[in-house]
């Protein structure tokens, strides 16, 4: 599995014309760069209604999405990541990702998928620490597992509900470990790639060893 994420500059729900052509070179630039790179997935966070209308935010990311994912043919998919909605960040109901998903036409819509974080689900007010299954049915009926592409495996340093986007290392936030055992375990997800996103601190490697070692564990034998 190979991936990339696009600059958190990108901004495809701007009202401002500048910023929004801006954002539309810049992420059709990324999507090319990954095709040439023959990467799988380019992951990207859906935009921010800066002007205050959700739902006008919304159909322009979706629309300024499928224009560009139909420009640049090939095989890499667009992965929308869930956000913690912090300020007016797109993206933190599963609902507003299926919005994205669902309007494209077919030849887009089948190069969409989800990446689900579960630091931005949790800090979203979806409880993976004290009802993960019905989370994880919500995402299934909203949208759909077989959206889910990619898994950013992060504790998070909000409280359900939060929306703060602050990420702790796995078992040290507020999720704990319960959470990652019963994700790590799901045989619903066995064949989802899952990703660290978790603090890296002075020694990177270590901190990423550890997470890791974290995971491991708690997937059991």
């Amino acid at each position: 599995m190979a991936a990339s994420h696009d600059s958190y500059l990108i901004n495809l729900a701007t009202p401002d014309r500048l910023l929004r052509d801006k954002s539309v070179r810049a992420f059709r630039a990324e999507l090319e760069r990954c095709e040439l790179l023959g990467l799988e997935f380019l992951v990207t966070h859906p935009g921010n209604a800066t002007a205050g209308s959700r739902d006008s935010a919304l159909r322009q990311n979706a629309e300024l999405i499928g224009q560009v994912v139909w420009d640049v043919p090939g095989r890499t998919r667009v992965l929308l990541e869930t956000t913690a909605g912090t300020g007016s960040s797109l993206g933190c109901r599963f609902e507003e990702i299926a919005a994205l998903i669902d309007g494209q036409p077919a030849e887009v819509r089948a190069r969409l998928g989800v990446c689900f974080d579960t630091a931005h689900v949790f800090a979203a007010g979806y409880d993976l620490r004290g009802d993960y299954d019905a989370v994880v049915e919500r995402f299934d009926e909203v949208i759909g597992l077989g959206r889910l592409e990619l898994i950013h495996c992060n504790d998070s340093l909000g409280a359900l509900g939060s929306r703060r986007d602050r990420h702790a290392d796995i078992g040290a936030g507020e999720l704990g470990e319960g959470a990652f055992r019963h994700l790590m375990q799901d045989p619903r997800l066995r064949s989802v790639p899952r990703v660290l996103e978790t603090p890296k601190g002075e020694d990177p490697v270590a901190a990423d060893r550890r997470n890791l070692a974290t995971l491991r564990r708690l997937a059991g034998p």
